[in-house]
């Protein structure tokens, strides 16, 4: 299997060194890019690289499109060479399949994802859907080459990943916020800033594994750690009160409304 990347940005970078990093040969991947220095980043982890998509797409089993959504449309209507027997996974934030369809061959086998920032340390999570060309093995491959990042999932809707960016592709934020307001209060507090960061980073990471390994809910989890009359009791309630739940409900659809809106906006035209 080669797989092509067009752009060699950080994500293309992210998922090149995962690839590499599960036994996938350097031979094997090539990256394109106009920029003199990407290019230079990805030449120093052992790969080719071209300044022209369609020599980069030639022998390529895989092509990944991994350029800014405003640019995608104007790369791939001139990216004409492109065969119907290449699988194309696309990364390009907020451009649906659609959009894609038009600019690429009639019955191209299509994958469009999300994958969201913490695949930079190998620990994102990506949101799948495929058109109706997309086969079986086609599917084995998109999984391969994402899970060189972190998990993936895939959505029966196209629909529905308007709904993965708002939960894990814009989630990332959502979790520094809060970080970033404790690490903040702790101080406040009168903790010197690196405990309060050390005491706030692990204790996220801490709570986040427990309900990866733990069978139980989520609300199960926070009652048990949420003792009558005590302090953790006073923090939640206090949050409640303050209208934390709707807050972060909001904050969901809105992402989700502008993912739609994004489709829209940098769509085929």
């Amino acid at each position: 299997m080669t797989i092509a990347f067009i752009g060699a940005g950080n994500m293309a970078i992210s998922l090149i060194r995962g690839l590499l990093n599960n036994g996938m040969k350097t031979s094997d991947l090539i990256a394109a890019d106009p920029s003199d220095e990407q290019r230079a980043k990805a030449r120093e982890i052992g790969i080719s690289t071209e300044a022209d998509n369609a020599t980069a797409i030639n022998e390529a089993d895989i092509i990944v499109v991994a350029v800014k959504p405003q640019i995608a449309g104007q790369v791939l209507k001139a990216l004409n060479t492109v065969q119907s027997n290449q699988l194309v996974i696309s990364v390009a934030a907020g451009i649906g399949l659609d959009s894609l369809q038009a600019w690429l061959p009639s019955g191209q086998p299509i994958v469009r994802c999300m994958p969201n920032t913490p695949a930079l340390v190998g620990a994102g999570m990506t949101a799948l859907y495929a058109n109706d060309q997309v086969q079986k093995e086609h599917r084995a491959a998109a999984e391969q080459v994402l899970q060189a990042a972190g998990e993936v999932v895939w959505v029966p809707k196209e629909g529905l990943l308007d709904a993965a960016t708002a939960v894990s592709g814009s989630g990332p934020a959502y979790f520094f916020l809060l970080m970033e307001h404790m690490t903040k209060t702790g101080i406040e507090l009168g903790l010197d800033p690196d405990t309060s960061r050390k005491l706030t980073l692990q204790t996220a990471f801490g709570a986040a594994l427990m309900a990866q390994q733990s069978t139980d809910t989520l609300t199960t989890l926070r009652q048990n750690v949420t003792s009558p009359g005590g302090t953790t009791e006073a923090a939640v309630n206090t949050m409640l009160e303050h209208g934390m739940p709707d807050a972060i409900t909001s904050a969901l659809r809105a992402a989700q409304q502008r993912s739609v809106q994004l489709s829209k906006e940098f769509g085929a035209s």
